[in-house]
C-alpha cells in the first residue's frame, strides 16, 4: 500500500549536509512510490547562535519535492501549530531528522501534537544524539525528543549507544550507516578538477573538507603536514569549507610551521555544483577529527571513490576498513603523518580507489527507507 511519509528536520532554502539529507532520503521514498512532504523551519537559528555567513542556500529549489516552512526553532506557538498542520495530512510515518539538543523541545512538541493520531508512526533518524560539543542543554532537553518517538534509526553504532542512555522505555532502534551522497555531480579526470581549481596538474594534493570547528581537528592535519618527511614529497593540502569559529589560530599556524606554498585555501562555503571540483581534484580525503559519530564527507568520498584517512573515533572506523581504501589512524599528527606517507610512498592510490568502489555498495538509501518502515511495522 503507497505510505504518505513526512520528513521534519532541515530541507532548502536551508543549506548543509542534513538539508541535503533529508531532500535525498524523500527522493528515496518517492521512488519507492511514496507520497512525501518535507516539513522545515521559517527560522532554523536566530542569528547569533549561526556561526558562519548565511543559513540559506544559493541553489534553486530542488525539483520533483515539496517543501514547506511552517516552524520557527524559537517559537513554541508555531510548533503546535505545525504538530496541528501535519497531522490534518494524515501522514502514515513521520521523520524527525535530529542532530542537536537545541531542537529537542521543537521536535518533541511538534511529535507530542502528532501522538493523539494512534495511526501516525513517529521515528526518530539520528545523526547525533549528543553533539560534538556538549553544552548543559544535552542534559535538560534530549529526554523530552526521545519520550515522543516510537523508535529510531541511528547512522551510526555509537549513536545508537548514546540514544539508551535516554531512553528508558527500550523502544527498538536499528544501526543503518549513513548512505552515500551521490548528488553531488559526476568525477571529474583530475587534470580538469585542477586545471579549474588552478592546481598543479602533477601535484600531490590531499583534501580537508567541510567547515572547519574545532572537532574536526584541523589543526592536527596542519601539524601532520609539517612532517619533513610529507615536504620532502611535496603533499599539498586543499581546505575547502568555511570556518565556524575564529580562523586567526589556523592562519597562524600555517605561518609559524611555514605552510603557506603548501596549503590552498577555500574557506567559504561550497556550493553544491562545485564539490566534485574538490574531490575530483585530490588524491585522498582527510578526516582529522577529535570528535565523531558518522560523516556526511565521508560518504561524498565513497561516492566519488576517493581513499580516505580517518581517525579512530565514533563511528567513522566502522565504514573504513583499514589497509584496504584508506587509514584509520589515532587523532594524531604523528599517526595522521605515518599514513599519507604510507599512502604515497607505497603507491596506493589506484588499489584503495579499486576497493573504495566495491565497497561503496553497501550504503544504499533503501537500507534507510527499510529501516524506517521496520520500525513503524513493529509499532503497528
Amino acid at each position: 500500500m503507497k505510505k504518505k511519509v513526512i520528513i521534519v528536520g532541515p530541507a532548502w532554502p536551508y543549506r548543509g549536509g542534513i538539508a541535503a539529507f533529508n531532500e535525498r532520503l524523500a527522493r528515496q521514498f518517492i521512488e519507492e512510490e511514496c507520497s512525501v512532504l518535507l516539513y522545515t523551519f521559517t527560522l532554523q537559528y536566530p542569528s547569533f547562535l549561526f556561526p558562519g555567513t548565511t543559513q540559506f542556500s544559493e541553489d534553486p529549489a530542488p525539483e520533483g519535492l515539496t517543501i514547506r516552512r511552517c516552524f520557527s526553532s524559537v517559537n513554541p506557538f508555531s510548533w503546535v501549530k505545525a504538530g496541528r498542520e501535519i497531522r490534518r495530512e494524515k501522514p502514515d510515518v513521520v521523520v524527525f531528522a535530529y542532530w542537536m539538543s537545541f531542537m529537542a523541545p521543537c521536535f518533541g512538541t511538534i511529535a507530542a501534537c502528532l501522538r493523539r493520531d494512534k495511526h501516525i508512526r513517529l521515528v526518530g533518524l539520528m545523526h547525533n544524539m549528543i553533539p560534538h560539543e556538549p553544552n548543559i542543554l544535552d542534559k535538560l532537553f534530549p529526554s523530552y525528543f526521545v519520550n515522543k518517538m516510537d523508535g529510531f534509526v541511528a547512522l551510526s553504532k555509537s549513536v545508537a549507544e548514546d540514544i539508551r542512555k535516554f531512553d528508558h522505555k527500550n523502544k527498538p532502534k536499528l544501526f543503518r550507516p549513513h548512505p552515500i551522497y551521490d548528488h553531488y555531480g559526476t568525477l571529474l579526470p583530475k587534470a580538469e578538477a585542477r586545471q579549474k581549481l588552478h592546481l598543479e596538474e602533477d601535484g600531490r594534493y590531499i583534501l580537508f573538507f567541510g567547515f572547519i570547528r574545532a572537532y574536526k581537528g584541523l589543526d592536527l592535519l596542519l601539524d601532520a603536514l609539517s612532517d619533513t618527511r610529507l615536504a620532502d614529497l611535496s603533499v599539498k593540502l586543499i581546505v575547502a569549507g568555511e570556518f565556524y569559529e575564529d580562523e586567526r589560530p589556523y592562519r597562524d599556524k600555517i605561518r609559524s610551521l611555514h605552510l603557506e606554498e603548501r596549503i590552498v585555501l577555500h574557506t567559504h562555503f561550497i556550493p553544491n555544483g562545485e564539490v566534485n571540483l574538490f574531490f575530483s581534484a585530490c588524491d585522498m580525503v582527510v578526516q582529522p577529527y577529535r570528535t565523531a559519530t558518522q560523516s556526511g564527507v565521508t560518504q561524498i568520498a565513497f561516492h566519488f571513490a576517493k581513499p580516505m584517512l580517518v581517525t579512530n573515533v565514533g563511528g567513522l572506523a566502522e565504514i573504513i576498513p583499514h589497509g584496504r581504501i584508506g587509514y584509520v589512524t589515532e587523532p594524531d599528527p604523528a599517526a595522521i603523518a605515518e599514513g599519507i606517507v604510507d599512502f604515497y610512498e607505497q603507491n596506493r592510490e589506484a588499489l584503495f580507489v579499486e576497493n573504495t568502489q566495491a565497497e561503496r555498495k553497501k550504503y544504499a538509501w533503501s537500507n534507510v527507507t527499510s529501516a524506517i518502515r521496520e520500525i513503524s511495522e513493529q509499532m503497528s
